[in-house]
């Protein structure tokens, strides 16, 4: 198969929240938590989950955002943060990023044609003036935002205009893989459906690789090769489109889609109904998090973290349950 594009072993990020007022002991945030996972060429990966399972963290720690606690992240088979990495911008200008908001992402100050200009300017990708906004024009194309774009400011675009703009920044450098941070979660349906083509219209025409991260499970089926789901800074499973939409395992995948709205009443999967609060990732359960949680949990659940191991093809599932019916199946 070859080395993949983006290769996540171990990946951990804690943040020290010092000690509490009374003078106790350090409290540590385990926002993620030993996270592996690859990326080949020309693949997208989704990483979901609730608001706060640590799947931004994760974005951000890939991009450099974030320093990491422990483990590593490797880009085509070299260590980022590494010196051979840093050699040219290499990292840098090889993954780049699309925020959730399109307007506090970009420069308020500055005009669309030198925002897209701008990272072309940092990696020193034009050499004279008539190259540089030759790639601005032909970034303002791909976006399939008006050529007159380039003299306005960001505020006189809609906001699916904005991300627009913000994708057409993210393409300047020529990047290898893109990090879509919660892309479309602020914009109206019709225009997430717009943005959610125009990426998968990109992603075809430059060869690019995406890890898409959002809690909308209904976007992340048009757009997926497979999909790893998170709880508590953990992967609990991980598969193909077909396998986790088809036939997911771990019972936190089945309750997220099974609240996923359906028109077609055939269609709609049996709601189940998770016990509990989310817990605070400050003092997570033992064993498996998602145990108190859980429908199925039993005694081994509360001392024995679950690995994550294949059910079969390419899916994969943390859970002591699934993995004792995998070895007596």
């Amino acid at each position: 198969m070859g080395v993949p594009l983006l290769s996540v072993q171990n990946l951990s990020k804690h943040y020290d929240l010092g000690n509490n007022w009374f003078g106790g002991a350090q409290r540590w945030l385990k926002a993620v938590v030993d996270v592996s996972f690859d990326i080949a060429r020309g693949e997208t990966l989704s990483l979901v989950g609730e608001s706060g399972c640590g799947k931004s963290t994760v974005g951000r720690a890939i991009a450099g955002l974030h320093s990491v606690t422990a483990g590593q992240v490797l880009l085509n088979g070299v260590a980022i943060g590494s010196p051979e990495a840093k050699v040219g911008g290499h990292w840098h200008r090889k993954i780049q990023v699309i925020f959730q908001d399109p307007y506090s992402s970009l420069n308020p100050r500055m005009r669309v044609r030198d925002i897209i200009a701008e990272p072309l300017r940092n990696f020193g990708m034009a050499r004279t003036s008539g190259e540089l906004e030759a790639r601005v024009n032909r970034l303002i194309d791909l976006v399939r935002l008006p050529r007159d774009s380039g003299d306005r400011f960001p505020h006189e675009f809609s906001g699916g205009q904005r991300q627009r703009i913000g994708i057409a920044r993210a393409l300047a450098p020529e990047p290898e893989l893109i990090i879509c941070d919660e892309a479309v979660s602020a914009l109206d349906v019709s225009v997430k459906a717009q943005i959610v083509n125009l990426l998968g219209e990109l992603r075809h025409e430059l060869g690019l690789s995406l890890l898409f991260i959002s809690h909308d499970l209904a976007i992340v089926d048009h757009i997926t090769d497979r999909v790893a789901v998170m709880y508590l800074g953990r992967i609990v499973e991980i598969g193909t489109r077909a396998e986790l939409f088809e036939t997911p395992k771990h019972p936190y995948t089945r309750a997220l889609l099974s609240a996923v709205p359906v028109v077609d009443a055939h269609m709609r999967r049996e709601r189940l109904l998770l016990k509990g609060e989310l817990p605070s990732p400050l003092s997570p359960p033992s064993g498996c998090t998602f145990r108190t949680r859980c429908p199925l949990a039993e005694a081994r659940c509360g001392t024995e973290t679950p690995a994550l191991l294949s059910l079969g093809g390419k899916q994969m599932a943390a859970c002591h349950l699934l993995h004792s019916q995998n070895l007596n199946a």
